[in-house]
């Protein structure tokens, strides 16, 4: 399943302060290179924990099989609708009737097509995932970690350094990390 991000998280000017102060820069002319830098960390985060840091509104397109599908993005906060994709791209908002859904505590969404709609194309599951709501709520092994990343970007912009998350970053996030059976 290919998820696409429909509403981005914000990025707070307190969280670019939090990067500016741990870097010592004082003025604003480099505020755009050390969002894109902690957009990268958050980014990275994500790949390390297979959690999505901060909450966004995602989809993603499942088949209209009956089964139970589990969505590939999480933790997740709300399933907010399901729709029918008709070949030409037009949308059906499905009847709850029409479908169940799931979410576990671990933040595991699932949803399950009713057999009125099972085989008649594919369906998208549109929803809200990410540990925190916003900069603030983020756990701060979590938050930490993304601005230590991204001052290590910083300081390594020039070189071209393309290598792992230092230890101190993968030690704060290992915890947060979520393992899943296969």
């Amino acid at each position: 399943m290919k998820r696409t991000i429909i509403v981005p998280a914000t990025l707070p000017d307190a969280a670019i302060g939090e990067l500016k102060e741990w870097l010592a820069i004082a003025t604003p002319a480099t505020d755009a290179t050390l969002a894109a830098l902690l957009r990268a960390a958050l980014d990275m985060a994500e790949a390390f924990t297979g959690q999505m840091p901060l909450a966004a509104t995602c989809e993603e397109i499942v088949s209209a099989a009956r089964q139970w599908h589990t969505l590939t993005t999480g933790p997740v906060q709300a399933i907010v609708s399901v729709e029918r994709v008709a070949g030409d791209g037009t949308r059906t908002a499905l009847p709850a009737s029409d479908y169940s859904i799931d979410i576990d505590p671990g933040g595991d969404g699932r949803v399950r097509i009713g057999q009125v709609v099972a085989g008649r194309g594919p369906v998208a599951v549109r929803f809200v995932a990410g540990i925190a709501r916003d900069w603030a709520a983020l756990p701060d092994p979590i938050r930490q970690g993304a601005i230590r990343l991204a001052a290590h970007y910083w300081h390594e912009r020039e070189s071209g350094s393309d290598g792992p998350p230092p230890a101190a970053v993968a030690a704060l996030w290992r915890p947060w990390r979520a393992m899943r059976l296969a």
